[in-house]
């Protein structure tokens, strides 16, 4: 079977050597990408048509990342009559119903397994589960930048921005981290694994997300001081009507659980069933090998069984009113609104901390954001201690 990688950047090219050292029977006839590659010369295009025209393509893999031309790549592969695999969370979250219907309408298959997870066998299973019961929940630790931060804060007692510099440096972390210290890497992850999980369309845009950006060796701390720690979190379920909670938080979670034992940029996600309960899977959740394998994985699938059965017959609901729990919250100045729903509220040296009652996410969320206008520095983390 003849393929096509677009993109040839790390996982671009990840796929390709896991593919050129495998016993699978998949050639990469053409690469497209703009930058000169002597060890793949012969097959480099910078013409989309190339890939789309070949008839002997019958598998694309797009690992070109960002939203455009990804999608118009994609959609045109797909129309003329070819498989499509892609490690593109951002593609796969904006456009997850869409891409699924047009593969139906043309008969082909559209897998993304390596959008969220990396080199985890996590979207995999969550499809293969949902189609034997019903998924009610899932959350983990879906980001190996800022876990490598955190457990460098708690192990080795370094702050935000040493943690921070020395995971750019071993290059775990981009450049520009925002992606992924303000969430938005998590929330795309968010809402592909809970589309795939719940068989409706979950929008990244109506799941809200607490910052990492603020977090300080105080907030560490404090949450020792309670026998817990910090992990960067994402959360989804089904509510009683059909609709889903979905949000992204720094969270404090016992020193017993799971989630605690993460070190470094490993990840840890799960997913619990009607039947089944826990399953959790761990392992790394990037990297060009990692990645590039599960893009590859897809690729080995498609051509062993060409069966890949989701569904997505509705765009969901996402409503966060009836999900409760504690709030910490850290500010720089007293606030009458925290006062009203905390439970502990102190000052120690012009900094107040606060953990609250128990509040619905949609209200904290709501109330951070006022408060965020006045006190920019401030932290917020959910405390799950059934976690």
């Amino acid at each position: 079977m003849k393929s096509a990688i677009l993109g040839f950047g790390v996982v671009g090219s990840g796929t390709y050597e896991v593919l050129a050292r495998g016993t699978c029977d998949i050639e990469v006839k053409r690469i497209l990408d703009v930058k000169n590659n002597p060890h793949v010369q012969d097959k480099l295009t910078c013409d989309i048509n190339d890939i789309i025209n070949d008839e002997e393509i019958s598998i694309v893999a797009e690992t070109m990342g960002g939203l455009h031309p990804a999608y118009e790549y994609v959609c045109a592969c797909m129309k003329a009559g070819k498989n499509v695999v892609t490690s593109n969370k951002k593609l796969v979250a904006a456009y997850y119903e869409e891409l699924i219907s047009l593969a139906k309408e043309n008969n082909v298959v559209f897998r993304f397994s390596a959008s969220a997870g990396g080199g985890i066998p996590w979207l995999s299973n969550i499809i293969r589960r949902a189609a034997t019961e019903k998924i009610l929940k899932i959350q983990g630790i879906i980001n190996g930048t800022t876990n490598y931060i955190l457990d460098s804060m708690q192990t080795r007692g370094m702050d935000f921005t040493d943690a921070l510099s020395e995971a750019q440096s071993l290059g775990y972390a981009e450049r520009d981290p925002s992606s992924d210290i303000d969430g938005e890497d998590i929330k795309f992850k968010c809402a592909i694994s809970s589309s795939c999980a719940f068989g409706a369309h979950i929008c990244e845009a109506d799941i809200p997300v607490f910052s990492l950006r603020t977090l300080k060796c105080s907030d560490m701390d404090y949450a020792a001081k309670m026998g817990m720690c910090i992990r960067y979190m994402t959360f989804s379920s089904v509510n009683p009507d059909d609709s889903f909670a979905a949000y992204v938080e720094p969270s404090f979670v016992s020193s017993g659980s799971l989630e605690s034992s993460v070190h470094l940029n490993n990840n840890l996600v799960s997913l619990f069933g009607e039947y089944s309960g826990r399953l959790a899977f761990y392992g790394q959740g990037a990297g060009k090998y990692p990645t590039g394998a599960s893009v590859a994985s897809d690729m080995i699938e498609i051509l062993k069984t060409n069966n890949f059965s989701l569904v997505c017959d509705r765009r969901g609901k996402v409503d966060n009113s009836g999900e409760m729990h504690r709030y910490f919250i850290r500010t720089e100045r007293s606030f009458s609104e925290i006062e009203k729903i905390a439970e502990t509220y102190e000052e120690k040296n012009g900094v107040f901390y606060a953990v609250t009652r128990e509040i619905s996410v949609f209200d904290m969320h709501g109330l951070a954001s006022n408060i965020k206008k006045c006190d920019e520095n401030a932290f917020f983390a959910g405390i799950h201690t059934e976690v």
